[in-house]
């Protein structure tokens, strides 16, 4: 059996890696059988499938089961969303040696004070840690991680915060000279340019990853030009889960039947497909005795 490619792999190969956000390991596995080469385990997501906002609020420890049941699930580089690293740079430590055993391809984490707000949430003040700091977690992943196969994303929020394009790319750059093996720089424009100007004034051999979750109309071939080698797709999953959810439950509830929603969800063969009964069902045949009694 040919192994899968790593996210290492991935990023040797020239093509620009497209990942999916996911929360969970059924919503990894749907985000493979689009054809996505990676998973993103968002914390938006996972916190708003708990029920929370995106704000610290879930742990570290639920964080890293909800991606350790993406990348039991997926087959695919699983690459977490780590929030501030869940503390300093002692906490960090602790991150990358969770999240590496978990399995998981790579670990991002930003430039935000802890407890971090989502970067989207309008009215927070948004306050930055001071970037030497910053640069000293990412070399604290850097002495802490076991293998190099498992990367390290510094994401910067300095564009979200409105400090200017200068301030991002002086932290990206300190970023990536303290070793990252990636740099992440958010937007909240709706608008590409930030990021397009971001990747023209780009000077270090680091690759850029993007988030194009305001900007959306971009396309992904665009962002790949400028010189973007992963491009997330972080939260649409979930997005389009509740839509569909509480339409089907807004049915059932108006008609009094389970069957008013037929027409607008998947059948039980297609579930069972999708989480592996099939192969359950050969395992049992090859190692299970056959039930029923005796003759």
């Amino acid at each position: 059996m040919i192994p899968n490619p790593t996210l290492r792999d991935l990023l040797h190969s020239g093509a620009t890696v497209r990942a999916a956000g996911a929360h969970d390991g059924l919503s990894a596995i749907l985000a493979r059988e689009a054809g996505f080469d990676a998973i993103w385990a968002s914390g938006f997501e996972i916190s708003a499938a708990h029920g929370v906002p995106d704000a610290n609020i879930i742990t570290m420890s639920e964080n890293v089961k909800a991606a350790e049941l993406m990348v039991q699930s997926a087959g695919i580089p699983v690459i977490a969303d780590c929030d501030t690293g869940y503390g300093n740079a002692i906490n960090v430590i602790h991150t990358v040696r969770a999240y590496e055993r978990a399995g998981v391809a790579a670990i991002c984490i930003e430039d935000n004070v802890f407890p971090k707000r989502c970067s989207f949430y309008v009215g927070v003040k948004r306050e930055l840690v001071d970037p030497e700091e910053h640069a000293g977690k990412i070399r604290a992943c850097l002495d802490t991680r076991n293998s190099s196969e498992f990367l390290i994303i510094a994401r910067t929020e300095a564009l979200i915060a409105g400090w200017g394009m200068d301030e991002a790319l002086k932290r990206g750059r300190l970023y990536a000279d303290a070793g990252a093996d990636m740099v992440l720089v958010h937007s909240k424009s709706k608008q590409p340019e930030e990021v397009l100007e971001f990747a023209r004034q780009w000077d270090r051999k680091t690759p850029l990853v993007c988030v194009p979750t305001t900007y959306s109309d971009t396309p992904y071939q665009l962002l790949a030009e400028a010189g973007y080698r992963v491009v997330i797709f972080a939260n649409h999953g979930l997005r389009a889960a509740i839509k569909a959810m509480r339409e089907a439950f807004g049915r059932i509830h108006a008609d009094g039947r389970a069957g008013a929603a037929d027409e607008i969800i998947v059948s039980l063969p297609e579930v069972y497909e999708l989480i592996g009964v099939p192969q359950m069902k050969k395992q049992e045949a090859l190692y299970m005795p056959p039930t029923g009694g005796a003759d």
